[in-house]
């Protein structure tokens, strides 16, 4: 939402539309999808011209702008306008099958610095400082993610333990459920899923919450079963495309909230932290060293 509470911020509208695509109804997903495409027709036209282009009704334009947050369509094309005048944020070229790699480098830099950027514009200070709450006062924090989400749960539990916090990454549902349902009030569940309806971390999370787990959901879109379904959200970015699936772009700004949350956490238990981090590097060191020395030896 903006300040005025009228609908998304012209920074992050294109984003959000794209997070929120998958759970619109058909009829809504067609008009996204407009927006998505031609950000810029749509705020020029009335709501006759869309409805004619769409081939849907007034009716399901207007509750489309409602649904992405807006009193109506007035207001959503005020903010397409706004955002329409950043045309590079939101046109990035998909990668095509005969792009140089000189152009292949420019395009997923782009994707990338974008999802960041998108990324940042949706993290706020509020809703990050309740998720570093939690994890600082927490016995233990489960990380759950399947794909490459699952690679960013392992990012956050290695990270996590490095500075003295028991967590655990879960890519099996099976294991994630065997875990959830022995975590205590208190303990932290973190579901990653760029979709937010993937069922390995929904389940595990939902017996999480049972639990009486603090759960936090990192994910695109935030009107999906996910969001609804934990105490905290903190949302990412990215869009996939045909050479990008999983998209790239979405774990790059996973991280960044990952990232975010990490050194709110070192900042918090500064002392502790310091202490774990010295001697979890110093072990490393040594193991290095010995195992470094006895491939020396004749």
């Amino acid at each position: 939402m903006d300040d005025s509470g009228n609908g998304l911020r012209a920074d992050t509208l294109v984003a959000t539309v794209r997070g929120v695509l998958p759970s619109l109804t058909p009829a809504a997903q067609t008009v996204a999808r407009l927006i998505l495409e031609d950000p810029a027709m749509v705020a020029r036209s009335t709501i006759t011209e869309l409805s004619a282009a769409s081939g849907t009704s007034e009716a399901t334009i207007v509750r489309t702008a409602r649904l992405l947050g807006f009193a109506g369509y007035p207001q959503l094309r005020l903010a397409l306008a706004a955002a329409a005048a950043q045309p590079d944020r939101l046109v990035p070229g998909d990668l095509a099958p005969d792009d140089p790699l000189s152009e292949v480098i420019q395009k997923v830099a782009r994707a990338e610095s974008e999802a960041i950027n998108d990324t940042v514009a949706q993290l706020t200070s509020e809703r990050l400082g309740l998720v570093i709450d939690a994890v600082v006062g927490a016995r233990r924090v489960d990380a759950y993610g399947v794909g490459a989400s699952g690679l960013v749960a392992a990012d956050v539990a290695q990270k996590l333990l490095r500075i003295g916090i028991s967590s655990h990454a879960f890519q099996d549902a099976h294991l994630a459920l065997t875990s959830a349902v022995l975590l205590k009030r208190g303990d932290v569940a973190i579901g990653i899923s760029t979709s937010g309806e993937t069922p390995d971390v929904l389940e595990p999370l939902g017996r999480a919450k049972e639990a009486g787990a603090t759960t936090v959901a990192i994910t695109n879109n935030p009107r999906s079963s996910i969001a609804e379904l934990a105490e905290h959200v903190l949302i990412s970015a990215g869009r996939e495309t045909e050479f990008r699936p999983g998209a790239l772009a979405s774990r790059i700004s996973q991280l960044l909230v990952i990232d975010c949350v990490f050194v709110g956490v070192a900042q918090r238990t500064y002392e502790s932290s310091q202490e774990a981090w010295d001697s979890t590097r110093r072990a490393v060191q040594q193991f290095t060293r010995r195992t470094s020395a006895a491939r020396r030896q004749p």
